[in-house]
């Protein structure tokens, strides 16, 4: 597996110089942040963010990610316009040399989460979800600003598109997906870019708005889609096990078995046993959920190569900085995955 390390650009308070010191540190996982959601990425930004990472002496390993505009999850008539831009940046991608992108489905919000500095016992902060205070959250009324929540929409416009979303279902959904795929993953076949769709986060509805990619059985329907390698996921465990009713590890090997993980997102949660409700852990399978030395496992027994980056972790040793993006905990991260890779290698050769 090739480790990575997730970058947001120039003014990322975590540097290059930074990541390139991680032991067994190999890609970035970055994107161009300041074009707006439908237009088409040029070649020349491309390009310069390409020469920018591998001038640190690492490989722009995924794009991560290339945001769906709201319209195409709604569709709307307009777009064919905004899926032929997706299909542009796409292939301007796959000219310049990079050739996995992750994006998601997800209506209006990206990862939510209840609070972002929650203090954990040992003095650390993570980011945590609570169900019952989620449940009494209306983003209308303009009661939580959290990463994944577009600031860029008024209270106003707000309510329009969630007005918008209470006539899309969950078919309705799975049906503006396939329209997607089967535009974009042919035109991905062709420029050599695997795409790799990731879970809802959590996966579960939240604000009576419909996710899809949640489970095992919507992770098949989805790959079945479209018949590709092209066409394939990101797993990440932490994202599938914030569901008590998933197996994460078990929904892994599915995808590993039919040639369709395009990327990893590998990090740790804690069910709280209060419902759907988790804290982001450390990553060593001891302090979370998730048995990592079984995914780690998986992902060799499978002879898998491709990206994999340590997700989330907490903020620790007085670090401040993008909640759930900090250096520290997520270096910690990488060294562990790396550690439990060579052990996974070496019992295998006994």
């Amino acid at each position: 597996m090739e480790m990575t390390f997730r970058w947001y650009g120039n003014d990322d308070q975590v540097t290059l110089e930074n990541i390139r010191q991680i032991p067994g540190m190999k890609g970035i996982v970055t994107a161009i942040y300041d074009v707006p959601v439908g237009e088409v990425w040029s070649r020349e930004r491309i390009r310069q963010l390409k020469q920018d990472v591998e001038a640190s002496g690492l490989k722009l390993s995924v794009i991560e990610s290339v945001p769906v505009h709201e319209d195409i999850k709604l569709g709307k008539p307009t777009r064919d316009q905004l899926i032929d831009n997706y299909i542009q940046t796409i292939k301007n991608l796959g000219a310049e040399g990079v050739n996995i992108v992750c994006y998601n489905f997800m209506p209006v919000f990206d990862w939510t989460r209840t609070d972002l500095a929650y203090e954990l016992p040992d003095g650390s902060n993570a980011l945590i979800f609570d169900e019952e205070v989620a449940k009494k959250m209306d983003p209308v009324k303009g009661e939580l600003s959290l990463p994944g929540w577009d600031s860029s929409y008024t209270k106003d416009e707000m309510k329009a598109i969630m007005d918008e979303y209470s006539k899309v279902d969950e078919e309705k959904l799975w049906e503006h997906l396939e329209y997607f795929i089967k535009r974009v993953i042919p035109a991905a076949e062709e420029a050599g870019v695997k795409m790799a769709i990731h879970p809802d986060d959590p996966p579960y509805s939240i604000f009576g708005l419909p996710r899809i990619i949640t489970c095992k059985e919507n992770l098949v329907r989805f790959v079945e889609l479209y018949d590709s390698p092209n066409n394939g996921v990101t797993v990440c465990v932490g994202s599938y096990a914030s569901d008590p009713n998933n197996d994460a590890v078990e929904m892994l090997k599915e995808m590993l078995k039919r040639n369709r993980v395009n990327f990893m997102h590998a990090r740790n949660i804690r069910l709280t046993g209060k419902g759907k409700s988790f804290e982001e852990s450390a990553h060593p399978t001891e302090y979370g959920s998730i048995d990592m030395y079984e995914v780690v496992k998986a992902l060799h027994d499978a002879n898998w190569e491709g990206p994999i980056r340590p997700d989330h972790g907490r903020m620790i040793w007085g670090e401040t900085g993008r909640p759930g993006y900090g250096l520290f905990d997520r270096a910690l991260g990488a060294t562990y995955l790396h550690g439990l890779a060579e052990a996974v290698a070496k019992n295998a050769k006994q």
